[in-house]
């Protein structure tokens, strides 16, 4: 058995001790295992005929643990079946009964790993759909309830080799300032080294006259200090490159940490070396200062991505961790602070002014006021009775109020949304996916050209050979290249969501740079459908305008028609008091209201004939007020346009978008509103197959076509349209097809929106032509011999931190 210390592990790749050795056959073919955890996990693995994924993925490199090796589900999973629990970590999805949860996975380090997982969790029983994120390393996962559980998913995602549980904002936030923090670290012991060497370099860069004795002493500090920045702050890369190299084999690709720990790896080598024989360049303080700087570039690329990560996160860091909940209501009010993931429906928590909902609930004491515009973009308090919803996420104004709660973590709204926010990330935009192609070709050209151009170097000048090397494989880094397009529209996407627009599908602000044409819908989406009472006109001699709405308020008192409450908007906006009726008010019901001899209502029904022929298209309706003598006053309504519509036409028309409206509406009123706002192509009494048809029309005509409706009957118009927009506030109308849905009541952000997309693409324009711009320069000048090692990797940082700082310009609507 000596041999076998030469043996790693197929699954996981770690060496095997002697007395640790496990062989089966596996595939038919003979493999050695480190634990039966990872005997079991291959086996599980090649029964499933996923073997491929061996193929594909860089080496783990850990152990699993050996329970693993059974199917039972080990007793810390359990829990998760509980029915309080899969009630905070799963959301009901549509009709069919199946529960949706989203998870956060660990230990996924690339594109394979993410196809193993998505394909073993597809293959269990109960599940219906799997979507993973490689970016926010989260999954949402659909599965029937009566055919797997929660506990059976974690369980499925940990027997191939990786971890997963349930996304809870909280934790999230933990990991990420726990990321944050090792990163930060790292770095500040790469600066430390690089400013101790530097020193120590000093005598070196001015040519002092120091003793060979004294020399070697700063040589070997110098070395010993740089040892712990290879170490520890460098570890990641020299393991990413690891994992990168082991799978070329089979992948070829190679990642683009292959060149970063490729070059100070050589430089260490050489300068060590140098350092034993006494001659040469020791490289050290080069080293120090690429890993210093290339840690400092993506220290901001960390930023950069935790500040828009999709949306969702800036959503979970507006929860409270900790709560108060009430410990015997009725009886007491006496309150305990707990974590928020200890509350469970149906307990009382009370909710100081000032402070967030922590959950979905109900308003069971002290009647209050609340800011919704985290969910509804409205900024406006919204008023809130004894019995009405509150939402988690949205801020206590006035009162200390006290609820009952609903629902918790993934069943609350804000959870709703937040994963709509991570369904957008799942669909990657095709630059994206152009630029990932074009970084991993670029990265084997450049470690090709790295090689040539030593050799030619090793045959001409052989002292010049290594530093070239060095040079080349630092300068030429495709960090920028690969970072380009992602960072872009990162920050775009965490801008939008800022704004009120949730986008659903990725290729949103793509499509809005290509838009020529956009489709509105009219009710709900260019008007509010809330009626104003625009004039009161036909006024019988002897009545003031003041008389007729005080008595057309009397008679609407306590109605809930939208023409009685623009009616008593416009009474109490001019402080006006109802008249006093003698008799009472009856309700002809589908005729109108009468008290005594007065009557409100139609024309029609009056038997009064409208004096209005010249009447406006664009009025949402017209009352007659009249007693036995006659007509006394006609009160004409006209729907309020949206707010933010005049920016949004604005915006089209100076991107050359050309505006339809297309409606349901009868034609006239549609020519109305159309003329009203400056629409010159529109259609009126559309039916939604002939909304669908018209979109149908101009995208054959090669329109690119960008199409806003309110999400219910607008359907098929979101569903045909190239980028379509879903007007008003909810997860639901994802279902209606929309790319992206504005949960702001003014069409505003959707003209900011316009012009953001318009941003994004010249940002990512500008980054690819300032990488591309550095490439051309730096490498042929690493070639030739005119960068020193630390002067190529300070270029190479900085261009990486350029791309990263111009895409965040972008956070800013």
């Amino acid at each position: 058995m000596a041999h076998s210390n030469l043996f790693s592990c197929y699954h996981c790749s770690s060496a095997i001790l002697p007395m640790d050795l496990l062989e089966a056959e596996v595939g038919g073919v003979q493999r050695q295992f480190c634990c039966p955890g990872c005997m079991a996990i291959a086996q599980t693995i090649h029964g499933e005929g996923l073997e491929v994924f061996y193929a594909r993925r860089p080496q783990i490199g850990e152990k699993p643990a050996a329970y693993l090796a059974s199917n039972e589900i080990p007793e810390k999973l359990k829990p998760y079946d509980d029915p309080s629990l899969r009630s905070r970590f799963t959301r009901v999805y549509g009709e069919s009964g199946d529960l949706e949860a989203t998870l956060r996975l660990e230990k996924i380090r690339c594109a394979a790993c993410v196809w193993l997982s998505e394909q073993h969790l597809r293959r269990t029983t109960g599940v219906m759909d799997v979507q993973i994120n490689y970016v926010t390393q989260k999954a949402i996962v659909r599965f029937n309830p009566e055919k797997t559980s929660l506990a059976r998913l974690l369980f499925e995602v940990e027997r191939i080799g990786y971890e997963a549980w349930p996304f809870e904002p909280s934790l999230s936030l933990e990991r990420a300032k726990k990321e944050k923090r090792q990163l930060l670290t790292r770095l500040g012991v790469a600066m430390l080294g690089m400013m101790q060497v530097m020193m120590y370099a000093w005598p070196t860069y001015v040519n002092a006259d120091i003793t060979p004795e004294f020399e070697t002493l700063l040589g070997w500090t110098s070395w010993a200090l740089t040892v712990p920045v290879m170490v520890y702050s460098a570890g990641p890369i020299f393991q990413a490159a690891w994992r990168s190299v082991q799978s070329f084999k089979k992948t070829r690709m190679l990642s683009m940490d292959v060149p970063i720990a490729l070059a100070p790896a050589l430089a260490f080598s050489a300068g060590t070396i140098n350092l034993i024989a006494g001659s040469g360049q020791s490289y050290f303080d080069s080293i120090t200062m690429f890993v210093a700087f290339i840690l400092a570039a993506r220290y901001v690329e960390l930023l950069a991505r935790q500040d828009a990560q999709g949306g969702a996160e800036a959503l979970a860091k507006q929860l409270p961790a900790t709560c108060e909940r009430i410990l015997n209501y009725p009886q007491t009010q006496e309150v305990e602070v707990v974590p928020v993931v200890n509350c469970a429906p149906g307990e009382m928590l009370r909710v100081p002014p000032g402070e967030v909902v922590p959950a979905d609930g109900f308003l069971i004491e002290n009647a209050s006021a609340l800011d919704e515009s985290l969910l509804t973009g409205e900024s406006k308090p919204v008023e809130k009775k004894i019995g009405d919803r509150v939402y988690a996420g949205t801020h206590n104004i006035l009162n200390p109020l006290i609820m009952r709660i609903d629902a918790v973590g993934q069943s609350t709204r804000i959870a709703g949304i937040a994963s709509l926010l991570d369904q957008a990330l799942l669909v990657k935009p095709v630059m994206v996916s152009l630029a990932e192609k074009w970084a991993a070709y670029f990265v084997a050209f450049l470690l090709l050209s790295a090689f040539v151009s030593s050799a030619v170097w090793l045959y001409f000048d052989p002292g010049q050979a290594w530093t070239v090397l060095v040079s080349v494989l630092v300068a030429s880094c495709p960090c920028a290249l690969s970072l380009a397009v992602p960072t872009a529209m990162a920050a775009a996407q965490g801008a939008v969501t800022k704004l009120g627009l949730l986008i659903v599908r990725g290729h949103v602000l793509e499509g809005l740079v290509k838009a020529t044409d956009l489709v509105l819908d009219k009710t709900g989406t260019l008007t509010m459908g809330q009626p104003e009472l625009k004039k009161v006109i036909h006024l019988r001699q002897g009545y003031r305008r003041e008389d007729a709405l005080a008595l057309a308020t009397a008679l609407e008192a306590g109605q809930r028609h939208p023409l009685a409450l623009s009616l008593l908007r416009a009474a109490e906006h001019e402080n006006l008091s109802p008249a006093q009726l003698q008799d009472p008010v009856m309700n002809q019901l589908g005729k109108g209201l009468s008290s005594g001899a007065y009557r409100l209502g139609s024309a029609a029904w009056l038997g009064v004939q409208n004096q209005s022929p010249s009447r406006e298209n664009g009025q949402y309706g017209q009352v007659l007020l009249a007693d036995d003598q006659g007509l006394i006053a006609s009160f004409v309504f006209l729907d309020t346009p949206r707010v933010g519509l005049k920016n949004l036409l604005d915006a089209a028309k100076s991107k050359n978008v050309t505006v339809h409206l297309v409606s349901g509406d009868d034609p006239a009123t549609v020519a109305w509103w159309a003329d009203h706002v400056g629409i010159k192509h529109f259609r009126g009494a559309c039916t939604p197959e002939e909304k669908y048809e018209y979109i149908e029309r101009l995208q054959n005509e090669k329109r690119f076509v960008w199409a806003i409706g309110d999400g219910v009957n607008d359907a098929p118009l979101l569903a045909r349209a190239d980028v379509s927009i879903a007007v008003g506030a909810g997860a639901p109308l994802a279902a209606a097809g929309a790319d992206a849905i504005l949960t702001a009541s003014s069409l505003e952000p959707l003209a900011k929106t316009l012009g953001l997309a318009q941003k994004t693409q010249a940002i990512i324009k500008e980054n690819l032509l300032w990488a591309l711009v550095y490439n051309v320069l730096a490498i042929p000048a690493a070639m030739l011999g005119l960068v020193n090692p630390w002067v190529a990797g300070i270029s190479m940082s900085l261009s990486s931190l350029a791309v990263t700082l111009n895409a965040w310009r972008l956070r800013k609507a």
